[in-house]
């Protein structure tokens, strides 16, 4: 990454999360922590009002604004098709979000050559399956996820087997072709992977008791860690 990349980074950072510690910045942009006091030379000496506080770290002035949005031409091709697979692999709903963000983001990018235009993207995602069933059921389990409601699914395995189960609803996971639903399935009591193909039917379940203390994405994500050992 370049320099001045690097300082870009360091500034929007502190934007976010400030103040930061030398050492927390270091760590951030995996650095060591005498760059990082470079960087605060280096930024400090270009305009920027970064100063630190002794044993509480640095901030920008209160009502820092960054100039206006400047990507490269990598950037803008990487950011176009993120959006290109968000808008034609997911629901209706965030699929719409994924456009209306393209189109601000353009919106506020100042003119340059570094502008793609349609005819110039070489990486394209298609668009053939944007109204299929497996994208609507997306949505739901998307709504679901959002709302923190159990769902009621028909599950039809690999080998036909269809089974009615309730499910608490975690997390949608994308794996090259094929979207999974991490949940807690409360007919077999433990997490599951569930492919959203093989869901036949699906609805929001009548339950309305809140989750069990030990069910969360946090907990999914390390008991599938805990098993790839």
């Amino acid at each position: 990454m370049r320099k001045s990349d690097r300082l870009f980074q360091l500034t929007n950072i502190l934007r976010k999360h400030q103040p930061l510690t030398a050492q927390q910045l270091a760590e951030k942009l995996m650095v060591s922590e005498r760059t990082i006091y470079r960087y605060v030379d280096d930024l400090s000496a270009s305009g920027i009002p970064i100063y630190g506080e002794p044993g509480i770290g640095y901030r920008l002035v209160e009502g820092f604004e960054l100039p206006p949005l400047q990507l490269s031409r990598e950037e803008l091709e990487a950011l176009i098709t993120g959006v290109s697979f968000t808008a034609s692999l997911t629901g209706k709903d965030l699929a719409a979000s994924a456009r209306s963000l393209l189109a601000k983001i353009e919106a506020v990018l100042p003119n340059s050559a570094n502008m793609i235009s349609d005819e110039e993207r070489v990486v394209r995602v298609p668009t053939l399956y944007r109204d299929a069933k497996i994208h609507q059921t997306w949505s739901k389990v998307h709504s679901a996820i959002e709302s923190k409601r159990r769902l009621t699914i028909t599950y039809r395995s690999l080998s036909d087997v269809e089974t009615a189960r309730v499910v608490i609803p975690l997390g949608l996971f994308y794996w090259g072709g094929k979207w999974t639903l991490g949940c807690w399935c409360e007919l077999r009591h433990a997490y599951r992977d569930l492919r959203l193909d093989r869901i036949a039917e699906l609805k929001f379940s009548e339950c309305n008791t809140g989750f069990p203390q030990h069910v969360s994405l946090h907990e999914y994500m390390e008991t599938k860690n805990s098993q790839s050992y």
